[in-house]
């Protein structure tokens, strides 16, 4: 299977049914039942699961038609904090594996992966690691296309729903365009589409063994280059690298639900620490620094709190956001309170080359900053699991 993807270097990765996973990832009890993410009762569908788009409930629907259709299903509303969240750490996923990532919105990105398979191996076994990688860190699912185009890569991660890879092979990509309906095409609007479709243009197949002339006579000379290109998979169309506008990647953070609520002060500032770690780890792997420290508490009500210290001067020292994440917790006063997630979100991110730390009379020429800088060597040469606080190991 991986020799079918070989020259297959484009791939698109896509979300499945994003902001409803999103919502729904600590509540096990929703996980088979149809859930609809979007706002009151004049408002429109945001997301909906996928049992819910059995009964035909889809995004930017009415919610007054989405509960006609589907009237047991349960609405949640958006937490558009947690959709960026998730959606940053995603993005920095991929980034790790090529710098060569578009993103088109919050839950869906193009991928040059052609520098990467010497390292990580085929673009389906590169495929195959983003996706497990995301479910493990995110515990949310995607799809993902690969193909020679970005356009046919668009095509094969819709195919590929939920939670699947598809390639298509250089060799066949004919075989897998033309019998598809023309308004399957990326960027073929639902005009476009009954345009062609009145000129007896139904598949793709129709407008690739259309001439060009005619078909440029017909639809306008920029449209119909654009059509016969698309239609026979051949658009030369790159990878060009940047974020979406909702992703500016100006916070970095990490939250973990517990296997099991708890109110084990030492085990949730355990974690609270992991997460620190690992939140500074990407930030110096992106060159960036911040000054405000976020604590995100979720209980095992599903009451979620958050609270915010912002500090002096920006930091990338784990040692530096764990003690502002851990005095943000403890200013909560919780007794005997049970926490079922907990996350730290460093927020306000700057290059790290432009922050100036200020000099402390007496402060030791070496601190937790260059002992963060040896750890990241090692984990470079050795593995993320090489050096790590000893409260973690075990």
């Amino acid at each position: 299977m991986s020799d079918l993807s070989a020259g297959c270097h484009l791939l698109h990765v896509d979300m499945d049914a994003f902001y409803a996973s999103v919502m729904i990832r600590d509540r096990p009890d929703l996980a088979d039942v149809p859930v609809i993410v979007g706002g009151g009762h004049r408002g429109v569908v945001l997301s909906a699961n996928y049992p819910a788009r059995v009964h035909g409930v889809r995004s930017a629907m009415p919610m007054t038609r989405a509960r006609r259709a589907c009237p047991q299903a349960v609405v949640i509303s958006p937490d558009h904090d947690a959709f960026s969240t998730v959606s940053s750490s995603v993005m920095e996923t991929f980034r790790r594996v090529t710098p060569l990532v578009e993103a088109m919105s919050l839950d869906e990105a193009f991928l040059d992966v052609s520098g990467a398979t010497r390292r990580l191996g085929s673009p389906l076994q590169i495929a195959e690691m983003l996706r497990a990688r995301v479910y493990d860190e995110q515990r949310v699912t995607c799809s993902v296309g690969i193909a020679s185009s970005v356009s046919v890569a668009k095509l094969a991660s819709r195919r590929a729903k939920p939670d699947g890879v598809l390639v298509v092979p250089s060799g066949q990509v004919t075989s897998f365009l033309h019998p598809l309906d023309v308004g399957e095409l990326w960027g073929v609007g639902e005009k476009t589409s009954e345009m062609l479709h009145r000129l007896g243009l139904n598949s793709v197949g129709d407008v690739a063994h259309t001439p060009l002339r005619t078909l440029q006579r017909a639809v306008g000379v920029a449209l119909g280059s654009q059509l016969h290109d698309l239609a026979w998979g051949s658009d030369r169309r790159t990878i060009t690298p940047r974020r979406h506008t909702e992703d500016p990647d100006k916070s970095m953070g990490a939250d973990e639900t517990f296997g099991r609520d708890t109110d084990d002060r030492e085990l949730i500032l355990r974690e609270v620490l992991r997460l620190s770690a690992k939140v500074a780890g990407r930030m110096r792997t992106a060159g960036v620094a911040g000054r405000t420290i976020t604590l995100r508490v979720r209980f095992a009500d599903f009451t979620t709190i958050t609270r915010s210290r912002t500090l002096p001067e920006a930091t990338d020292v784990t040692q530096e956001i764990h003690r502002t994440a851990t005095r943000l917790y403890d200013a909560l006063g919780l007794q005997r309170a049970r926490v079922r997630l907990v996350g730290v979100r460093v927020e306000g991110l700057v290059p790290r080359h432009s922050v100036h730390r200020q000099l402390v009379l007496g402060e030791r020429e070496h601190g937790w900053a260059e002992a963060d800088q040896a750890v990241d060597r090692a984990a470079r040469r050795f593995g993320s699991a090489a050096v790590r606080p000893a409260s973690l190991i075990g």
